[in-house]
């Protein structure tokens, strides 16, 4: 489709950005507040493909995590020790930095702990799990910088109001925030460094052109000094050789309920299901599970089978015998892969990517965008 741009339009939106950042979720934001920060001329454009932020970004449960002991048992089954450690630290730090970036007033922060529960069918699992929890206290001790950072709060089951758990372990340095207002608050500041960004704008092809990259897009052509790729998931439709599985998150959040007890998040099933109390509500999202294949989309919407697990565990574990309305069904797209490390290279001379957060973008986020931002500047 030919796009009859003015010169006004060509100079100062469509052809003069020095970097020109694809995606403008957590990662590709931090990325063009790192740029801005760093040296504050660059000219910095954000493209996205979405009205809002499409992937993840806006659609995530909210979790300021870094692991459940399940979760870090199956690391360790693929990683080396090392490497299991490297990545508690990496995102522990990320969420320092989220936090000092944005203020914890600002994305309603709150350190209220993270719990692993065990049904009554598990036993095994949860003997595992606490078999390991004095070796992984002494491990991320490293990256934490404090003590017990796990502890068995089977205490805490019946307060909670949860039926069919017999084990619960605490992540006492765990927290959570609103996504909503942590996107809202990042673009503001993007915006106000003078970063310009535009949506409904796709990329279809990234290509050299004379000393610099076009990009060919759904709103016509686009040039650009150095590109940074931070699309997660979708990396792989434009550089297929990119290690990024498409994974959907399927998420609901039921109408306010009278007297929640919840308070804190929750995961159970090695962290493939997970909950929390926001606004009197209980958001629950999970089950890709279930069938991995069959999640490994890059189509938005629901499935009936996932839908009915969650809406089972719903009215059996969190709100047993409540039969809690629900309000709100979405999915969000996140990026997979066997390797547990983000993806932060050059892909091509000028054009760099920041992918695969493993369904850890809010924790990872911010030092992968910055990461990627260093070695743009590198470059120049």
């Amino acid at each position: 489709m030919p796009h009859n741009y003015s010169y006004w339009e060509q100079t100062e939106f469509v052809n003069n950005a020095d970097v020109t950042i694809i995606g403008s979720g957590i990662v590709g934001l931090s990325a063009a507040l790192h740029l801005k920060k760093e040296q504050p001329t660059l000219k910095v454009l954000v493209l996205e493909r979405g009205f809002l932020p499409s992937g993840a970004s806006t659609k995530n449960a909210g979790f300021a995590c870094f692991g459940t002991i399940s979760e870090q048992i199956s690391y360790l089954k693929r990683s080396s020790e090392a490497d299991v450690l490297r990545m508690v630290d990496y995102k522990w730090r990320g969420l320092q930095r989220l936090r000092q970036n944005l203020g914890d007033a600002a994305i309603d922060f709150q350190q209220n702990g993270g719990y692993e529960l065990f049904g009554n069918h598990e036993q095994k699992q949860s003997e595992q799990a606490l078999d390991r929890l004095t070796y992984f206290n002494n491990l991320l001790k490293q990256a934490i910088g404090a003590p017990d950072i796990y502890a068995v709060a089977d205490d805490k089951i019946a307060g909670f109001g949860l039926s069919g758990v017999s084990r619960m372990i605490v992540n006492r340095f765990e927290g959570q925030l609103n996504t909503g207002k942590l996107m809202r608050v990042l673009l503001q500041k993007i915006y106000n460094a003078g970063v310009l960004v535009l949506n409904d704008c796709s990329v279809n092809e990234i290509k050299p052109d004379d000393g610099h990259i076009q990009l060919i897009t759904s709103q016509g052509h686009f040039n650009a000094g150095k590109v940074i790729l931070a699309t997660n998931a979708f990396a792989s439709q434009l550089y297929p050789e990119l290690e990024v599985i498409p994974g959907r998150g399927q998420v609901l959040v039921t109408k306010p309920i009278t007297n929640l007890k919840l308070k804190g998040t929750y995961h159970f099933n090695e962290g493939y299901y997970y909950f929390r109390n926001i606004d009197n509500r209980v958001l629950f999202g999970g089950g890709r599970n279930i069938d991995f294949k069959a999640e490994e989309s890059y189509d938005f919407g629901n499935t009936e089978s996932v839908k009915q697990q969650l809406v089972t565990y719903l009215n059996e574990m969190i709100l047993p015998d409540q039969n809690a309305e629900i309000d709100y069904w979405w999915s969000g797209i996140m990026g997979f892969g066997e390797d547990i490390n983000p993806i932060v290279k050059q892909v091509q001379t000028n054009v760099f990517c920041a992918v695969r957060c493993n369904g850890m973008g809010v924790a990872v986020g911010s030092l992968v965008g910055e990461e990627v931002a260093g070695l743009a500047l590198l470059s120049f």
